[in-house]
């Protein structure tokens, strides 16, 4: 048989190609960053010159001690103002921010919180959202945060690098953003899961957050609490085989559109990253403002499971006397 040599070697050269081609998308995949990092593993990152390790605690507790090569961000720069702190920042303040910390969309950005309890995870998953909606992908929060750092017997330093400020102009990316607005209409279409991070008592009218007018939900809420995702008793992330355990016995609906939301986009912050950046859910936005803003709107938006005005009374001065005493 006579073989049309051109043809073939065409035919070779385009399957090298194709090879080539096949496995830079492999590396490339293999290359994305991992959402949660143990301990060893970010330890194993900290040599290459494109991780930034972003420690989110207060000043104080990052002078004493941190780890080695991260910078400080505390947790009050990445949050909205005091009447609606779960409010998105300014996207220039936000800018100027992660410009001053070096970061670009080639950063490995890694958040580190203080690993307290399974609240302090909701500061670096809201930490790590907000870098998201900024347009960097290449992401990771510390699993367990300093605590765990600290429990493996990792070391720690107190000096404090340097860092040679970017030029990144981000933009925020609105897939990942449920406003006041749309949620109205959400509301009214039904055709999202809208879900309550939040302990059980604010999601059935039994207290409130301080900030809130209003106690209640949502109309269509369910209640998906975010110390779920917890080993108990810790500030780790469950595996991904029992989050997803977690997710079949929950109201998340894989199929359609999902805002998580709680009182000013804290704890909302975990129930996003476990639906979207653990579990791998591509619909999943955040209400950043929740039920803050929401119930201090002047046109007096809906609610569900809001309690009498007596009970509200009686929530009113259980909070006063918190605050007070």
């Amino acid at each position: 048989m006579k073989v049309d040599r051109m043809k073939l070697l065409s035919t070779l050269a385009a399957g090298v190609v194709f090879a080539a081609a096949a496995t830079a998308a492999t590396a490339a995949t293999l290359a994305v960053a991992q959402p949660l990092l143990s301990p060893a593993a970010l330890q194993a990152k900290l040599s290459d010159a494109n991780v930034r390790v972003i420690d989110i605690r207060d000043p104080k507790s990052y002078a004493a001690n941190h780890i080695p090569g991260s910078l400080n961000a505390p947790y009050g720069k990445w949050r909205g103002p005091a009447n609606n702190p779960g409010d998105l920042p300014d996207l220039p303040k936000l800018t100027a921010l992660v410009q001053s910390l070096g970061l670009t969309p080639s950063t490995h950005a890694v958040v580190v919180s203080s690993g307290a309890d399974a609240t302090d995870f909701g500061a670096s998953a809201r930490v790590y959202w907000t870098l998201k909606v900024l347009g960097l992908t290449d992401l990771s929060v510390l699993n367990g945060g300093l605590k765990g750092w600290m429990v493996t017997g990792l070391p720690q330093n107190s000096s404090v690098p340097s860092v040679v400020a970017s030029s990144f102009q981000p933009q925020i990316d609105t897939r990942l953003v449920a406003t006041k607005e749309e949620l109205v209409q959400r509301i009214q279409s039904g055709d999202s899961v809208l879900i309550d991070a939040r302990p059980a008592d604010f999601f059935e009218g039994n207290t409130r957050h301080a900030g809130a007018t209003v106690p209640g939900t949502l109309p269509g809420a369910v209640n998906l609490e975010n110390s779920k995702w917890f080993v108990p008793g810790t500030s780790n992330f469950v595996d991904l085989g029992q989050a997803q355990q977690i997710a079949a016995a929950s109201p998340i609906d894989p199929a359609k559109e999902t805002v998580s939301f709680c009182n000013t986009g804290h704890w909302a912050a975990t129930n996003w990253f476990a639906m979207s950046e653990v579990l791998g859910q591509k619909n999943v936005k955040m209400y950043a403002g929740s039920m803050v803003e929401w119930s201090k709107d002047p046109s007096g938006l809906p609610m569900a499971n809001v309690p009498s005005r007596p009970k509200q009374l009686l929530i009113d001065v259980k909070l006063w006397a918190a605050k007070t005493f």
